[in-house]
């Protein structure tokens, strides 16, 4: 009866430990929930490569390490650079060709770049090989599928008249959602990235004449895509800042280093894309990322002194602008 009583003291003491401990568990579990930051992210168009590292720091729990609940979304209406501006998120993609001009008109936007995606411009001007469309000059008469960008239009018209072209022989219509590629397309050219409409012509068996930006002039080399944040957040909540980098420059280096497994990461938050584009663009972008650099994200002074410059040239901004507010390295992990 003794032995019996205390198998039951004993067998009520494990219980009771094990119960408490699992209490324990899920009130920590609940507290680290509690805890997580709610931090938006907004792209600047549909998932894609471009995007990956975001989504493998999400997927990895990169995140969630650093107390982050991060939310990645499309943009809604207007443009990433936009919604950042108005604390619609915390965090953007957009380009260092929309963000000069953003911050250099008379009502300029609160926001600032805190790192390259890509330390090279991959994009060019792209038209089916069948339509003779070798350069600039050849844009006359043709027509070009443009998304709207300010600077668009601008660099457009600078490099067909670096070649004697006339702008004013091209006509402009928004691309929306037209493919390119198919055969019934009124479009002649698109400015395209290489990693990613021109693989997609490539599965597709269409040949494409295409014209990488940065060897038209050396000065639109820059950075295109990059990641933003309100000034608001940095003056405010710099350690966010840090957090969010930290956890995103692990994505990339992720994707860096194993382009197929990142490739699947991206198919499993964006389901709609195809798979065998995916996986070709992400082996040609995943060298791209910090190409020539020692850190993922860095920016050189250089690259936007030179673009800046560039459109200060061809009088292209409104204002001039003080470069040392328009980027930064700082909240970069060393």
């Amino acid at each position: 009866m003794k032995k019996r009583k205390s198998l039951l003291v004993t067998l009520t003491l494990v219980f009771t430990i094990i119960l408490s401990a699992c209490v324990a568990e899920n009130d920590k579990s609940i507290e680290t929930e509690e805890e997580l930051e709610e931090t938006t992210v907004i792209l600047d168009w549909t998932p894609n490569t471009n995007h990956t590292g975001l989504y493998v720091a999400l997927e990895n729990g990169y995140y969630e390490e650093e107390g982050l609940d991060v939310n990645i979304i499309q943009p809604s209406e207007g443009s990433s650079n936009v919604l950042i501006a108005t604390n619609q998120g915390d965090f953007g993609v957009s380009y260092q060709e929309d963000l000069t001009y953003a911050v250099s008109t008379d009502d300029p936007l609160p926001i600032t770049a805190i790192a390259a995606i890509i330390q090279e411009n991959t994009s060019g001007f792209g038209s089916i090989k069948d339509k003779n469309i070798e350069s600039p000059k050849d844009f006359e008469g043709k027509t070009y599928g443009g998304w709207g960008s300010p600077s668009e239009k601008a660099i457009l018209k600078t490099v067909m008249e670096a070649e004697d072209a006339d702008f004013d022989k091209v006509s402009i219509i928004d691309v929306g959602e037209s493919d390119f590629l198919a055969s019934t397309s009124p479009i002649d050219i698109v400015w395209m990235f290489e990693g990613w409409t021109a693989i997609e012509a490539e599965l597709q068996g269409i040949e494409l004449n295409y014209t990488a930006v940065k060897n038209l002039n050396e000065n639109l080399n820059y950075y295109t895509p990059i990641l933003t944040t309100n000034n608001k957040i940095i003056d405010e909540d710099p350690e966010k800042v840090e957090k969010f980098l930290r956890a995103t420059a692990k994505g990339y280096e992720f994707s860096i280093e194993d382009p197929e497994e990142a490739a699947y990461i991206l198919l499993k938050h964006a389901p709609e894309l195809e798979e065998e584009l995916v996986l070709k663009s992400q082996e040609f972008l995943s060298p791209e990322y910090s190409k020539g650099t020692d850190r993922w994200g860095m920016m050189d002074a250089a690259v936007w002194e030179n673009y800046t410059n560039f459109l200060i040239d061809h009088d292209l901004l409104e204002n001039k602008i003080n470069l040392e507010d328009v980027w930064t390295n700082e909240f970069l992990p060393k």
